[in-house]
């Protein structure tokens, strides 16, 4: 029987802290919901930062530290993922002057993206392909950028999570891989749903899913109310899966989830009731060759 790997996202960048007051803040409340995470099911835990004093995302080092301190002095077998998102995203000023950005810009250097990633050697790091527009924002991942990122990541010896946010981004990373960089399995994971890259929905997780590389390994996620149908779908197509409060603040329509361990504890009930075996981290190991 098949055995499907959960990610748990538990806190994301997005500014919903004060939308649902679960999402982890302090480097010990992020550990927490990583750990509680693991004992719902997920084998990976996927990790953003957050400044302990005012909840915005935050790129400091030492945050990343702490959170992977933490996590690994109760349980040295979960897979960590950091992320290497921020830094990448652009906010154009007034319309009369677009060419000066404005606030709420976070744009860096790709050294800058990954250096948290060449200190602390996770196990795995997401590295993102493609530039859209990302809500009012613009997301920006130059295929210069992108490469000059893939170089530093493969010379760690971290395993790159290829997050594919569109057609066109599955074509980048494809051509990225073909400089050798990384080791195979490929692992792929098709984000959907965010504003305004590729939607949510069956058709779409299909078309993506049929332009990877045959020897991929894959997860995908829908975010909002399509998290949960979007599980199901990627199980059916051969795929892993993606839960947690970066991609999702509710249980049901009008009821907050109270943490990230209830919405993998739902993303495992519906793989078990479809037939299937939840990856504890050593199996998730095993398929991922890490």
């Amino acid at each position: 029987m098949r055995k499907i790997i959960i990610t748990c996202a538990v806190t994301g960048a997005a500014d919903h802290t004060k939308l649902n007051p679960a999402v982890p803040i302090t480097p010990e409340q992020i550990a927490n919901e990583c750990l509680q995470a693991r004992k719902a099911g997920a084998a990976i835990v996927h990790i953003h930062v957050r400044d302990p004093k005012t909840g915005k995302p935050s790129m400091e080092e030492e945050l990343y530290r702490e959170v992977v301190d933490r996590i690994r002095q109760v349980d040295d077998n979960v897979i960590i993922n950091l992320t290497t998102g921020p830094g990448a995203r652009i906010v154009l000023g007034e319309n009369s002057n677009p060419v000066e950005f404005g606030p709420g810009t976070t744009l860096t250097s790709p050294a800058n993206r990954v250096i948290h990633i060449e200190n602390i050697k996770p196990d795995i790091c997401s590295l993102d392909i493609g530039s859209f527009n990302f809500g009012p924002h613009i997301f920006v991942n130059s295929p210069d950028t992108v490469t000059e990122m893939a170089k530093k990541i493969s010379a760690t010896g971290v395993k790159p999570e290829l997050e594919v946010f569109d057609l066109g981004g599955i074509r980048q990373a494809k051509a990225l891989l073909k400089e050798d960089l990384f080791q195979k399995p490929y692992l792929f994971q098709i984000c959907l749903g965010i504003p305004w890259a590729a939607e949510s929905s069956p058709e779409i997780m299909m078309t993506m899913k049929n332009q990877l590389p045959d020897d991929a390994v894959w997860a995908s996620f829908g975010i909002s109310k399509d998290q949960l149908p979007m599980v199901a779908q990627s199980v059916i197509l051969g795929g892993h899966v993606r839960v947690g409060l970066e991609d999702n603040l509710y249980l049901a329509r009008g009821q907050l989830a109270p943490g990230n361990a209830p919405l993998v504890e739902r993303a495992a009930n519906i793989i078990n009731n479809m037939g299937y075996t939840v990856a504890t981290p050593s199996e998730a190991r095993e398929i991922l060759k890490i």
